[in-house]
């Protein structure tokens, strides 16, 4: 008989906390199953709350998922800290200013131009590349760089299996991520905060880790345009600044390739950009972070990739992770 071992970060869903008890979840799972949707048990997708797309790709409210192993420990942020403190300065450097300015960004259509080494190349819309009949969640920890950090459930899809689909080869070591740039939409982009459109990469067993994630939602919900709407990066061993928002292009390359905040200030930001305690970021210390929404003290001590390094801290076995941070 196979038994399968839980992860040390997973635990049952009961000890996790999360928005208005995660959307009442457990009447939303009745009212599935009344409506005869068993085969999308835990999610909560009710017709009426779904504006669809013409394609069937929700544009708001609930969105269909299944529930998984990938939980934490600590409380979920809650909702309003989550979609109201951010960082994307495409909307403004203020952490309120996605918040007040993202709804100008227009998500619909959207489509992702795939290039570089791949088999299957070119522009896919969205729906093309999520299958949305497959979604699940996970809960994941987000450290910023600035030292502070979210519990977040995330709704998505691995990113490996994204990836496969478009057949890479070989020479395919790296993949860079691409975000949407419009500078009518987008008034942060006016200023030259960062050399746009915003760039990140991951090295190609990176992004095949089971832990690399697609999010298309949060809570529950359809992703909101300050979180990276349609479709976002959630990498939870590795700063936010990673997790790049509102991708319209990937790109598998043979060498390590261009990143936005690598380019600006490349002995702040390296491309790994791993959470390690260890590494003082040059202005300040990464030994602990301040829990957002937690109450103004509420502060935990910074763990070693995120508290993921079970998982990934393979990847970088002989790595100087202070030298190649």
């Amino acid at each position: 008989m196979l038994i399968k071992k839980p992860h040390r970060w997973q635990l049952p869903e009961r000890a996790v906390t999360s928005k208005a008890d995660f959307l009442n979840r457990r009447q939303i799972m009745a009212t599935v199953g009344a409506l005869g949707l068993a085969g999308l048990a835990g999610c909560g997708a009710a017709e009426e709350s779904v504006a669809q797309a013409g394609t069937g790709r929700p544009l708001s409210g609930a969105l269909p998922f299944r529930a998984t192993d990938y939980q934490v420990a600590d409380e979920s942020t809650p909702y309003e800290a989550v979609t109201g403190y951010n960082n994307f300065y495409e909307f403004g450097v203020g952490k309120d200013d996605p918040a007040r300015y993202a709804s100008a960004m227009t998500t619909d259509p959207w489509s992702i131009e795939i290039e570089g080494h791949a088999t299957r190349t070119g522009r896919f819309a969205l729906e093309d590349v999520v299958d949305f009949s497959a979604l699940e969640e996970r809960i994941y920890r987000l450290r910023c760089v600035e030292a502070w950090s979210m519990v977040i459930p995330w709704i998505g899809i691995p990113l490996g299996a994204v990836l496969r689909q478009f057949e890479p080869t070989s020479d395919a070591r790296y993949v860079q991520f691409i975000t949407y740039q419009d500078a009518g939409e987008m008034r942060g982009t006016r200023s030259a905060v960062l050399d746009w459109p915003y760039k990140e990469g991951l090295r190609m067993d990176e992004a095949m880790n089971e832990l690399a994630f697609l999010a298309v939602g949060l809570y529950g919900e359809v992703l909101p345009n300050q979180n990276g709407a349609p479709i976002r990066l959630v990498v939870p061993w590795k700063y936010g600044y990673k997790s790049i928002k509102s991708i319209v292009k990937i790109r598998f390359v043979s060498d390590e390739p261009e990143t936005s905040w690598k380019r600006s200030a490349p002995r702040e930001y390296g491309f790994y950009s791993n959470v390690n305690p260890n590494r003082a970021h040059p202005r300040w210390s990464q030994a602990s972070e301040r829990v957002i929404g937690a109450g103004p003290f509420a502060r935990r001590e910074t763990e070693m990739f995120n508290g993921y390094g079970p998982e990934v801290a393979g990847l970088y076995a002989g790595m100087d992770l202070i030298e190649n941070h």
